[in-house]
Protein backbone atom coordinates (compact mmCIF):
# COMPACT_ATOMS: atom_id res chain seq x y z
CA UNK A 1 0.00 0.00 0.00
CA UNK A 2 3.29 2.24 0.90
CA UNK A 3 4.54 1.49 -2.22
CA UNK A 4 1.57 2.36 -4.35
CA UNK A 5 1.06 6.09 -2.78
CA UNK A 6 4.86 6.41 -2.98
CA UNK A 7 4.97 5.26 -6.87
CA UNK A 8 2.13 7.78 -7.30
CA UNK A 9 3.56 10.61 -5.34
CA UNK A 10 6.78 9.97 -7.72
CA UNK A 11 4.72 10.06 -10.67
CA UNK A 12 2.72 13.29 -9.70
CA UNK A 13 5.86 15.21 -9.29
CA UNK A 14 7.22 13.69 -12.72
CA UNK A 15 3.88 14.73 -14.20
CA UNK A 16 4.18 18.45 -12.65
CA UNK A 17 7.61 18.89 -14.19
CA UNK A 18 7.06 17.82 -17.13
CA UNK A 19 4.42 20.53 -17.37
CA UNK A 20 5.86 23.30 -16.07
CA UNK A 21 9.10 22.26 -18.34
CA UNK A 22 6.44 22.34 -21.22
CA UNK A 23 5.20 25.93 -20.30
CA UNK A 24 8.48 26.96 -19.92
CA UNK A 25 9.02 26.08 -23.16
CA UNK A 26 5.88 27.58 -24.96
CA UNK A 27 6.95 30.84 -22.99
CA UNK A 28 10.39 30.76 -24.12
CA UNK A 29 8.93 30.46 -27.75
CA UNK A 30 6.91 33.35 -27.46
CA UNK A 31 9.44 35.44 -26.21
CA UNK A 32 11.68 34.11 -29.03
CA UNK A 33 9.34 34.78 -31.26
CA UNK A 34 8.47 38.50 -30.08
CA UNK A 35 12.31 39.07 -30.44
CA UNK A 36 12.77 38.08 -33.82
CA UNK A 37 9.63 40.67 -35.12
CA UNK A 38 11.40 43.01 -32.86
CA UNK A 39 14.61 42.98 -34.90
CA UNK A 40 12.94 42.47 -37.91
CA UNK A 41 11.63 46.32 -37.06
CA UNK A 42 14.58 47.06 -36.19
CA UNK A 43 16.53 46.31 -39.18
CA UNK A 44 13.90 48.05 -41.18
CA UNK A 45 13.93 51.29 -39.23
CA UNK A 46 18.16 51.61 -39.65
CA UNK A 47 16.99 50.61 -43.67
CA UNK A 48 14.37 52.97 -43.95
CA UNK A 49 16.58 55.83 -42.33
CA UNK A 50 19.96 55.04 -44.18
CA UNK A 51 18.35 54.21 -47.49
CA UNK A 52 14.87 56.19 -47.54
CA UNK A 53 14.57 59.13 -50.46
CA UNK A 54 14.10 61.83 -47.97
CA UNK A 55 16.06 62.27 -44.36
CA UNK A 56 13.13 61.04 -41.58
CA UNK A 57 13.48 61.61 -38.11
CA UNK A 58 13.57 58.42 -35.44
CA UNK A 59 10.34 59.60 -34.10
CA UNK A 60 8.58 60.12 -37.30
CA UNK A 61 9.01 56.43 -37.53
CA UNK A 62 8.18 55.44 -34.45
CA UNK A 63 5.18 57.55 -34.59
CA UNK A 64 4.40 55.90 -37.92
CA UNK A 65 4.95 52.62 -36.64
CA UNK A 66 2.78 52.67 -33.48
CA UNK A 67 -0.12 54.07 -36.03
CA UNK A 68 -0.34 51.44 -37.90
CA UNK A 69 0.43 48.73 -35.43
CA UNK A 70 -2.72 50.04 -33.04
CA UNK A 71 -4.99 50.34 -36.23
CA UNK A 72 -4.19 46.16 -37.16
CA UNK A 73 -6.05 45.95 -33.88
CA UNK A 74 -9.21 47.15 -34.06
CA UNK A 75 -11.19 50.05 -35.33
CA UNK A 76 -11.45 51.63 -31.57
CA UNK A 77 -7.54 51.33 -30.57
CA UNK A 78 -5.38 54.26 -31.87
CA UNK A 79 -2.35 55.77 -30.81
CA UNK A 80 -2.57 59.41 -30.36
CA UNK A 81 0.21 61.96 -30.43
CA UNK A 82 0.58 64.82 -27.88
CA UNK A 83 -1.68 67.32 -30.40
CA UNK A 84 -4.27 64.00 -30.79
CA UNK A 85 -4.23 63.39 -27.27
CA UNK A 86 -4.57 66.98 -26.36
CA UNK A 87 -7.71 67.18 -28.90
CA UNK A 88 -9.35 64.41 -27.13
CA UNK A 89 -9.34 65.78 -23.94
CA UNK A 90 -11.19 69.44 -25.73
CA UNK A 91 -13.57 66.64 -26.79
CA UNK A 92 -14.33 65.56 -23.73
CA UNK A 93 -15.38 69.16 -22.28
CA UNK A 94 -18.59 69.05 -25.24
CA UNK A 95 -17.63 72.16 -27.35
CA UNK A 96 -15.84 72.21 -30.11
CA UNK A 97 -16.02 73.05 -34.05
CA UNK A 98 -17.64 70.19 -36.53
CA UNK A 99 -20.29 68.78 -37.99
CA UNK A 100 -22.11 67.53 -34.74
CA UNK A 101 -21.72 63.26 -35.83
CA UNK A 102 -20.09 60.29 -34.21
CA UNK A 103 -18.22 57.77 -36.68
CA UNK A 104 -16.53 54.49 -36.27
CA UNK A 105 -15.09 52.02 -38.51
CA UNK A 106 -17.58 49.48 -39.55
CA UNK A 107 -16.49 46.74 -41.96
CA UNK A 108 -13.31 48.71 -42.98
CA UNK A 109 -15.13 52.09 -43.68
CA UNK A 110 -16.18 55.27 -42.42
CA UNK A 111 -19.27 55.00 -40.81
CA UNK A 112 -21.62 57.35 -38.82
CA UNK A 113 -22.77 55.87 -35.60
CA UNK A 114 -25.45 58.86 -34.86
CA UNK A 115 -26.05 62.72 -35.90
CA UNK A 116 -26.24 64.87 -32.92
CA UNK A 117 -29.36 66.39 -32.21
CA UNK A 118 -29.39 70.44 -33.81
CA UNK A 119 -25.85 69.93 -35.37
CA UNK A 120 -25.66 70.60 -39.20
CA UNK A 121 -25.31 66.99 -39.57
CA UNK A 122 -28.44 66.27 -37.89
CA UNK A 123 -29.96 69.12 -40.07
CA UNK A 124 -28.52 67.79 -43.45
CA UNK A 125 -30.33 64.23 -42.27
CA UNK A 126 -27.63 62.59 -41.67
CA UNK A 127 -28.39 58.75 -41.01
CA UNK A 128 -26.85 56.49 -38.43
CA UNK A 129 -24.87 54.01 -40.62
CA UNK A 130 -24.27 56.56 -43.30
CA UNK A 131 -20.80 55.12 -45.02
CA UNK A 132 -18.73 58.63 -45.37
CA UNK A 133 -16.67 58.06 -48.63
CA UNK A 134 -15.21 61.27 -49.63
CA UNK A 135 -14.19 64.06 -47.49
CA UNK A 136 -13.49 67.29 -49.58
CA UNK A 137 -13.02 65.37 -52.79
CA UNK A 138 -10.63 63.44 -50.97
CA UNK A 139 -11.40 59.51 -50.89
CA UNK A 140 -11.59 57.65 -47.18
CA UNK A 141 -10.60 54.33 -48.30
CA UNK A 142 -8.29 53.18 -45.62
CA UNK A 143 -9.03 56.58 -43.44
CA UNK A 144 -8.42 56.29 -39.55
CA UNK A 145 -10.59 57.36 -37.07
CA UNK A 146 -8.16 60.20 -36.17
CA UNK A 147 -7.28 61.45 -40.09
CA UNK A 148 -11.09 61.51 -40.18
CA UNK A 149 -11.78 63.70 -37.31
CA UNK A 150 -9.25 66.13 -37.94
CA UNK A 151 -10.47 66.95 -41.36
CA UNK A 152 -14.41 66.73 -40.28
CA UNK A 153 -13.40 68.79 -37.66
CA UNK A 154 -12.42 73.08 -37.72
CA UNK A 155 -13.14 76.33 -37.13
CA UNK A 156 -16.92 77.49 -36.68
CA UNK A 157 -18.18 79.17 -39.79
CA UNK A 158 -15.74 76.95 -42.42
CA UNK A 159 -17.45 74.82 -45.08
CA UNK A 160 -16.56 70.92 -45.73
CA UNK A 161 -17.44 68.62 -48.36
CA UNK A 162 -18.67 65.27 -47.76
CA UNK A 163 -20.15 61.98 -49.25
CA UNK A 164 -21.88 59.38 -48.48
CA UNK A 165 -23.20 56.26 -49.36
CA UNK A 166 -26.63 55.50 -47.77
CA UNK A 167 -26.84 51.73 -48.64
CA UNK A 168 -30.74 50.74 -47.57
CA UNK A 169 -31.17 53.28 -50.62
CA UNK A 170 -28.24 52.83 -52.27
CA UNK A 171 -27.58 56.26 -53.33
CA UNK A 172 -24.54 58.42 -53.31
CA UNK A 173 -25.25 61.78 -51.63
CA UNK A 174 -22.93 65.15 -51.77
CA UNK A 175 -23.32 67.18 -48.84
CA UNK A 176 -21.70 70.47 -48.35
CA UNK A 177 -21.91 71.80 -44.29
CA UNK A 178 -20.24 74.38 -42.70
CA UNK A 179 -19.24 74.25 -39.37
CA UNK A 180 -20.37 75.49 -35.81
CA UNK A 181 -19.84 75.05 -32.35
CA UNK A 182 -21.03 71.50 -31.35
CA UNK A 183 -22.57 72.24 -27.78
CA UNK A 184 -23.66 69.16 -26.36
CA UNK A 185 -26.56 69.40 -23.83
CA UNK A 186 -27.09 65.91 -22.41
CA UNK A 187 -31.34 65.87 -21.81
CA UNK A 188 -33.28 67.46 -24.54
CA UNK A 189 -36.78 66.87 -23.16
CA UNK A 190 -38.53 66.07 -19.79
CA UNK A 191 -41.78 67.11 -20.91
CA UNK A 192 -46.03 64.96 -19.61
CA UNK A 193 -46.82 64.14 -23.22
CA UNK A 194 -49.88 62.28 -22.67
CA UNK A 195 -52.60 61.47 -19.93
CA UNK A 196 -49.45 61.13 -17.15
CA UNK A 197 -46.88 59.54 -19.52
CA UNK A 198 -43.51 61.31 -18.80
CA UNK A 199 -41.03 61.37 -21.63
CA UNK A 200 -37.21 62.18 -21.08
CA UNK A 201 -34.69 62.10 -24.27
CA UNK A 202 -31.29 61.55 -23.20
CA UNK A 203 -29.19 62.36 -26.58
CA UNK A 204 -25.51 61.57 -24.17
CA UNK A 205 -23.51 60.07 -21.05
CA UNK A 206 -21.79 62.92 -20.29
CA UNK A 207 -20.84 63.51 -16.57
CA UNK A 208 -23.59 65.74 -15.45
CA UNK A 209 -26.32 63.63 -17.06
CA UNK A 210 -27.17 61.59 -14.02
CA UNK A 211 -28.27 64.60 -11.77
CA UNK A 212 -29.65 66.36 -14.75
CA UNK A 213 -31.68 63.34 -15.11
CA UNK A 214 -32.43 63.06 -11.86
CA UNK A 215 -33.94 66.97 -11.88
CA UNK A 216 -35.69 65.85 -14.73
CA UNK A 217 -37.77 62.75 -13.41
CA UNK A 218 -38.51 64.83 -10.19
CA UNK A 219 -39.86 67.62 -12.15
CA UNK A 220 -41.93 64.66 -13.82
CA UNK A 221 -43.17 63.53 -10.77
CA UNK A 222 -44.59 67.09 -9.49
CA UNK A 223 -46.41 66.82 -12.78
CA UNK A 224 -48.11 63.51 -11.66
CA UNK A 225 -45.86 60.92 -13.81
CA UNK A 226 -47.53 57.42 -13.85
CA UNK A 227 -45.11 56.43 -16.72
CA UNK A 228 -41.95 56.72 -18.31
CA UNK A 229 -40.49 56.74 -21.68
CA UNK A 230 -36.27 56.98 -21.93
CA UNK A 231 -35.55 58.12 -25.38
CA UNK A 232 -31.78 56.78 -25.95
CA UNK A 233 -32.66 56.91 -29.89
CA UNK A 234 -29.46 58.69 -32.03
CA UNK A 235 -27.20 58.91 -28.38
CA UNK A 236 -24.18 57.17 -29.22
CA UNK A 237 -23.23 56.59 -25.56
CA UNK A 238 -20.17 58.46 -23.87
CA UNK A 239 -19.29 57.74 -20.40
CA UNK A 240 -19.21 54.06 -19.08
CA UNK A 241 -19.74 55.07 -15.44
CA UNK A 242 -22.53 57.63 -15.98
CA UNK A 243 -24.69 54.94 -18.06
CA UNK A 244 -24.51 52.68 -15.21
CA UNK A 245 -25.60 55.42 -12.57
CA UNK A 246 -28.90 55.89 -15.02
CA UNK A 247 -29.01 52.00 -14.95
CA UNK A 248 -29.05 51.90 -11.52
CA UNK A 249 -31.75 54.33 -11.12
CA UNK A 250 -34.56 51.80 -12.22
CA UNK A 251 -33.44 48.40 -10.76
CA UNK A 252 -32.73 47.12 -7.03
CA UNK A 253 -29.71 47.93 -5.14
CA UNK A 254 -27.34 44.99 -5.22
CA UNK A 255 -28.13 44.20 -8.80
CA UNK A 256 -25.60 43.46 -11.23
CA UNK A 257 -25.88 46.19 -14.40
CA UNK A 258 -23.30 44.69 -16.59
CA UNK A 259 -19.26 43.48 -16.52
CA UNK A 260 -16.56 43.93 -18.88
CA UNK A 261 -14.41 41.15 -19.89
CA UNK A 262 -10.27 41.31 -21.01
CA UNK A 263 -7.59 39.01 -21.26
CA UNK A 264 -6.52 39.93 -17.67
CA UNK A 265 -7.98 39.89 -14.60
CA UNK A 266 -8.05 43.35 -13.76
CA UNK A 267 -9.51 44.08 -16.90
CA UNK A 268 -12.46 41.92 -15.70
CA UNK A 269 -15.03 44.30 -13.57
CA UNK A 270 -18.63 43.54 -12.60
CA UNK A 271 -20.31 46.95 -11.86
CA UNK A 272 -23.34 47.04 -9.15
CA UNK A 273 -26.35 48.95 -8.58
CA UNK A 274 -25.91 51.23 -5.90
CA UNK A 275 -28.83 53.31 -5.87
CA UNK A 276 -30.30 53.75 -2.82
CA UNK A 277 -33.65 55.13 -4.02
CA UNK A 278 -34.33 53.64 -7.68
CA UNK A 279 -37.83 54.36 -8.64
CA UNK A 280 -39.39 50.66 -9.40
CA UNK A 281 -42.90 50.54 -9.55
CA UNK A 282 -42.84 53.01 -12.42
CA UNK A 283 -43.78 51.17 -15.88
CA UNK A 284 -41.14 51.99 -18.60
CA UNK A 285 -40.33 52.10 -22.20
CA UNK A 286 -37.31 52.58 -23.74
CA UNK A 287 -36.85 53.81 -27.26
CA UNK A 288 -33.48 52.38 -29.23
CA UNK A 289 -32.52 52.88 -32.96
CA UNK A 290 -29.73 52.05 -35.44
CA UNK A 291 -27.73 54.90 -34.23
CA UNK A 292 -27.92 54.04 -30.17
CA UNK A 293 -24.70 53.01 -29.56
CA UNK A 294 -21.96 51.63 -26.36
CA UNK A 295 -24.28 53.86 -23.02
CA UNK A 296 -27.06 53.18 -24.37
CA UNK A 297 -27.16 49.61 -25.09
CA UNK A 298 -25.71 49.10 -21.64
CA UNK A 299 -28.59 50.62 -20.21
CA UNK A 300 -31.38 49.00 -22.57
CA UNK A 301 -29.91 46.01 -22.29
CA UNK A 302 -29.92 45.91 -18.39
CA UNK A 303 -32.83 46.84 -18.20
CA UNK A 304 -34.43 45.03 -20.83
CA UNK A 305 -32.76 41.36 -18.91
CA UNK A 306 -34.09 42.57 -15.86
CA UNK A 307 -37.63 43.12 -17.73
CA UNK A 308 -38.12 46.55 -16.27
CA UNK A 309 -38.78 48.14 -19.19
CA UNK A 310 -40.01 47.34 -22.26
CA UNK A 311 -37.42 47.88 -25.52
CA UNK A 312 -39.44 49.36 -28.56
CA UNK A 313 -37.90 50.70 -31.89
CA UNK A 314 -34.78 48.89 -34.02
CA UNK A 315 -31.74 47.08 -33.42
CA UNK A 316 -28.95 49.26 -31.71
CA UNK A 317 -25.52 49.97 -33.09
CA UNK A 318 -23.57 47.10 -31.40
CA UNK A 319 -20.30 49.26 -30.11
CA UNK A 320 -20.01 47.07 -26.68
CA UNK A 321 -15.79 47.62 -26.46
CA UNK A 322 -13.96 49.63 -23.44
CA UNK A 323 -11.15 51.56 -24.54
CA UNK A 324 -8.50 52.75 -21.68
CA UNK A 325 -6.63 55.69 -22.84
CA UNK A 326 -2.62 54.87 -21.49
CA UNK A 327 -0.72 58.25 -20.96
CA UNK A 328 3.14 57.97 -22.40
CA UNK A 329 6.17 59.31 -21.22
CA UNK A 330 6.43 62.27 -24.39
CA UNK A 331 2.94 63.27 -24.23
CA UNK A 332 1.17 61.12 -26.17
CA UNK A 333 -1.02 58.14 -25.49
CA UNK A 334 -2.63 54.83 -26.49
CA UNK A 335 -6.64 54.36 -26.89
CA UNK A 336 -6.60 50.87 -26.72
CA UNK A 337 -9.48 48.19 -26.38
CA UNK A 338 -9.20 46.06 -23.27
CA UNK A 339 -12.26 44.73 -22.72
CA UNK A 340 -15.96 43.98 -24.13
CA UNK A 341 -19.29 44.68 -22.44
CA UNK A 342 -22.42 41.81 -21.55
CA UNK A 343 -25.65 42.86 -19.90
CA UNK A 344 -26.53 41.52 -17.06
CA UNK A 345 -27.78 38.10 -18.01
CA UNK A 346 -24.62 37.39 -20.04
CA UNK A 347 -25.12 38.73 -23.60
CA UNK A 348 -22.66 40.17 -25.34
CA UNK A 349 -23.06 43.40 -26.68
CA UNK A 350 -20.29 44.28 -29.29
CA UNK A 351 -20.97 43.56 -32.90
CA UNK A 352 -24.61 42.26 -31.90
CA UNK A 353 -26.72 44.96 -30.47
CA UNK A 354 -29.55 44.57 -28.22
CA UNK A 355 -32.93 43.27 -29.92
CA UNK A 356 -35.93 45.30 -29.20
CA UNK A 357 -38.85 43.31 -27.48
CA UNK A 358 -41.31 45.19 -30.08
CA UNK A 359 -39.91 46.37 -33.12
CA UNK A 360 -40.94 49.45 -34.86
CA UNK A 361 -39.73 50.84 -37.65
CA UNK A 362 -38.90 54.84 -37.94
CA UNK A 363 -41.85 56.67 -39.59
CA UNK A 364 -44.00 59.78 -39.60
CA UNK A 365 -47.79 60.10 -38.63
CA UNK A 366 -49.50 62.42 -40.56
CA UNK A 367 -51.39 65.07 -39.22
CA UNK A 368 -52.43 66.93 -41.62
CA UNK A 369 -55.97 66.21 -41.21
CA UNK A 370 -56.00 67.70 -37.90
CA UNK A 371 -56.01 71.13 -39.25
CA UNK A 372 -59.10 70.32 -41.55
CA UNK A 373 -61.51 72.81 -41.01
CA UNK A 374 -65.29 71.43 -39.06
CA UNK A 375 -67.84 74.28 -40.47
CA UNK A 376 -71.30 73.76 -39.89
CA UNK A 377 -71.87 76.89 -41.99
CA UNK A 378 -69.41 79.02 -44.16
CA UNK A 379 -69.71 82.17 -41.83
CA UNK A 380 -68.30 79.92 -38.92
CA UNK A 381 -64.81 80.61 -40.61
CA UNK A 382 -64.75 83.84 -38.60
CA UNK A 383 -65.18 81.99 -35.29
CA UNK A 384 -62.32 79.77 -36.58
CA UNK A 385 -60.22 81.84 -37.18
CA UNK A 386 -60.25 84.25 -34.12
CA UNK A 387 -59.92 81.05 -32.46
CA UNK A 388 -56.66 80.34 -33.85
CA UNK A 389 -55.35 83.71 -33.58
CA UNK A 390 -55.64 83.01 -29.80
CA UNK A 391 -54.13 80.04 -29.77
CA UNK A 392 -51.08 82.15 -31.47
CA UNK A 393 -49.37 82.57 -28.35
CA UNK A 394 -48.89 79.03 -27.52
CA UNK A 395 -47.83 77.95 -31.30
CA UNK A 396 -44.21 76.88 -30.04
CA UNK A 397 -45.97 74.70 -27.39
CA UNK A 398 -48.38 73.29 -30.25
CA UNK A 399 -45.94 72.74 -32.67
CA UNK A 400 -43.67 70.70 -30.85
CA UNK A 401 -46.45 68.92 -29.02
CA UNK A 402 -47.29 68.07 -32.57
CA UNK A 403 -43.88 67.00 -33.48
CA UNK A 404 -43.99 64.21 -30.25
CA UNK A 405 -47.72 63.36 -31.96
CA UNK A 406 -46.00 62.55 -35.26
CA UNK A 407 -43.49 59.99 -33.71
CA UNK A 408 -44.35 56.97 -34.93
CA UNK A 409 -42.07 54.89 -32.62
CA UNK A 410 -43.07 57.65 -30.01
CA UNK A 411 -46.70 57.05 -29.86
CA UNK A 412 -46.79 53.22 -30.08
CA UNK A 413 -45.17 53.23 -26.65
CA UNK A 414 -47.54 55.89 -25.46
CA UNK A 415 -49.89 52.89 -26.76
CA UNK A 416 -47.95 50.44 -25.13
CA UNK A 417 -47.79 51.90 -21.83
CA UNK A 418 -51.68 52.72 -21.42
CA UNK A 419 -52.47 49.18 -22.29
CA UNK A 420 -50.10 47.97 -19.43
CA UNK A 421 -52.37 50.68 -17.30
CA UNK A 422 -55.67 49.04 -18.49
CA UNK A 423 -54.61 45.75 -17.54
CA UNK A 424 -53.15 46.56 -14.16
CA UNK A 425 -56.79 48.12 -13.43
CA UNK A 426 -58.37 45.06 -14.54
CA UNK A 427 -56.23 43.02 -12.12
CA UNK A 428 -57.16 45.31 -9.09
CA UNK A 429 -61.03 45.26 -9.62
Amino acid sequence: MFKRIFLFIVFLIMALVVTAIAISAVEKKKKDDLYREVELFADTLAIVQTDYVDEVTPKDIIYGALKGMLASLDPHSQFMDPETYNELKVDTEGKFGGLGIEITIKDGLLTVVTPLEDTPAWKAGIKANDRIVKINDELTKDITILDAVKKLRGKAGEAVNITVLRESENKLLDLRFVRDIIKIKDIKEATIIDDGIGYVRLVEFRENTATDLNIALEKLKKEKMTALILDLRNNPGGLLDVAVKVSEKFIEKGRPVLSTQGRIPSQNMKFTSSSNNPILGLPMVVLINEGSASGSEIVAGCLQDYKRAIIIGTKSFGKGSVQTVIPLSDGSALRLTTSRYFTPNGKLIHNKGVTPDIIVEDGKIDLAKKDELKLEKPEDVFIELENKGKQGKNSTLKNEQDKLKADNQLMRSVDVLKAIRIVKEANNK
